[in-house]
């Protein structure tokens, strides 16, 4: 049986003089997003301005103008294209375990560390010098995030090395060092150093005290590590803090990967991990077979010595969180700002409207905690305690809260793309692939969470002083009030140990937002502090982003969002 047409068809020859054919015209389709700065972004500059930082602004803008620029664009692209490769070998079989890399993801090493990125604050003497760093990070690992391990763990390692003092002495300057100095060379034979951490072992995951490797002493100074390390980021890294198991227990170690008399140490990269995300970066499994490093800090007191770096990379987790967020909602304000749809552009469009509003508010909630917790470091080094404690006990809840919430935001951005998004061309899958993993790093939620009860059952004075961050906005929205008086009411369940672990998340989370609720009531645009207020704080939101309430001001939200020259 033949179906036929429901409607009259005339037929043309190709050859007919009144038949255009044209299959391929491009229209209703966003422009390039290029040429663009990270930089403007009004919840960032006025950190810095506020919180002793702008000093630093100017460089802070030139680093963003260049995150946006085709260049640098370019080099993210070419660098998540082609991930690094492997070679065990050299032709004639000789043992090289060297890791190779598209000199786009050089080029960006090299623009991170030029700028400070990396450990440059340590040596910096200005106040306000992390907190600039921070910002730096942020605009930059908008450019591409991969990159950003190896840099991150670099600054980290500077306070932990400080448990040594006669290596730090040699090593930091080198660490903070602006020259990217790449190559397989003794580290004090170079100009700067990139470090890297290596502590998962494949029975014990966050669990570092079932780690099985083993140091022995050799007379001089040095030991011998031997095992398996499951998870080693940025294995091509100068030197590694490791973590090792000694007679007095389980010791941290510095350990270079060239020797000082040039040899290459006993680093066996088993092979390369095939990641969800974070490709241009390299992880690897690797083997030490009597490999030599210097003790770091007090024998048996590892994980004290090794939770100085932990702290500081869980700060770049958040912050790398942040600023994919501020990604996410850029690709989707500009491609929403060019697409129509039922007769009008997308963005003019209320529920639309909604779910952008929605997206920029937790974008700049999680940019003030950010550089909250990095101004706060500042203070912390400057030797004031309560910033401290602060930042101990808003570090481990907003490393739960705020990378957690990554993933949803980056999913969300990449659907105001629709099947646009989906494509690798977009950069959006790249953007959604890296937000777990900074969920995951330096302990997944599970691991923030109970880091969180255990600040509060050991550490009575971090209590003390979120408590008189937060009250420092008391008074000031009736709904960030209740949610407070809320929190100190679920703080009860902390008497019952297997009650508390129940309610770990939960804690977790309402310590983050009731925080980000004050810094946006005081330091934000009173419709972002009012969005977020009547969502996070009070109860009308929905599970999806794009349930604000009706009442929210959605266009004063926008507007802020996407704000020039700040």
């Amino acid at each position: 049986m033949t179906v036929g047409c429901p409607y009259p068809v005339k037929h043309h020859h190709r050859s007919d003089p009144e038949v255009v054919v044209s299959t391929h015209e491009v229209f209703n389709q966003a422009p390039p997003l290029t040429g663009f700065t990270t930089a403007d972004d009004p919840a960032l500059l006025e950190a810095l301005r506020r919180d002793g930082g702008a000093w630093g602004e100017a460089e802070v803008r030139e680093l963003g103008e260049r995150a946006g620029s085709d260049e640098v664009q370019d080099w993210a692209r070419m660098a998540e294209a082609s991930p690094p490769v492997l070679r065990t070998h050299d032709r004639y079989g000789h043992r090289v375990d060297e890791v190779e890399f598209h000199p786009a993801w050089h080029r960006l090493m090299a623009a991170a560390v030029e700028s400070g990125q990396h450990a440059a604050p340590w040596t910096d003497g200005r106040a306000g010098a992390h907190l600039v760093r921070a910002a730096k990070f942020y605009v930059w690992a908008q450019a591409e995030p991969g990159h950003g391990c190896p840099v991150s763990m670099t600054n980290a390692a500077v306070p932990a090395l400080r448990a040594q003092p006669d290596l730090a002495a040699v090593y930091e300057p080198l660490l903070a060092s602006r020259e990217y100095d790449y190559g397989l060379r003794p580290p004090l034979a170079k100009r700067g150093l990139i470090a890297g951490m290596s502590m998962t072992e494949k029975q014990g995951g966050s669990d570092v005290r079932a780690n099985t490797t083993a140091a022995v002493p050799t007379g001089d100074g040095t030991y011998l590590i031997t095992g398996h390390k499951w998870f080693t980021s940025a294995p091509m890294s100068d030197v590694f803090l490791v973590l090792a198991q000694a007679e007095q227990g389980l010791t941290c170690f510095l350990m270079p990967r060239v020797l000082p008399d040039g040899t290459r140490n006993a680093l066996r990269l088993q092979r390369l991990k095939d990641k969800l995300g974070n490709r241009s970066n390299a992880s690897a499994e690797i083997e030490y077979e009597q490999a030599v490093a210097w003790p770091v800090g007090e024998p048996g007191r590892g994980v004290r010595t090794i939770v100085e770096m932990v702290n500081m990379t869980r700060l770049d987790c958040v912050i790398g969180s942040a600023a994919g967020m501020r990604a996410g909602l850029r690709q989707a304000l500009h491609h929403t700002a060019h697409r129509r749809a039922f007769g009008a552009e997308l963005i003019d469009q209320p529920l639309m409207r909604n779910v952008l509003a929605d997206l920029a508010v937790e974008s700049e909630a999680a940019t003030l905690l950010a550089m909250r917790l990095a101004a706060a470091l500042d203070r912390a080094e400057a030797g004031d305690t309560r910033e401290r404690a602060l930042r101990r006990l808003a570090l481990a809840a907003g490393k739960y809260w705020v990378c957690k919430r990554g993933s949803a935001h980056a999913a969300e951005a990449l659907e105001c793309l629709g099947g646009n998004g989906y494509v690798e061309e977009s950069g959006m899958p790249r953007l959604y692939r890296e937000a777990p993993l900074l969920s995951i790093w330096e302990g997944s939620g599970n691991v923030s969470a109970l880091d969180v009860l255990r600040v509060l059952t050991r550490e009575p004075e971090a209590l003390e002083a979120w408590f008189a961050e937060v009250d420092a906005a008391a008074g000031a929205d009736p709904r960030l009030d209740a949610a407070t008086a809320r929190l100190r009411t679920l703080l009860t369940t902390l008497d019952d140990p297997h009650r508390a672990q129940l309610t770990a998340r939960r804690l977790a989370e309402q310590f983050t937002l009731v925080l980000q609720g004050s810094l946006l009531v005081r330091h934000s645009a009173p419709a972002v502090a009012d969005a977020f207020c009547a969502s996070r704080l009070d109860g009308d939101w929905g599970q999806a982003f794009g349930t604000l309430p009706t009442g929210a001001d959605l266009g004063a939200i926008l507007e802020r969002a996407v704000a020039k020259d700040v």
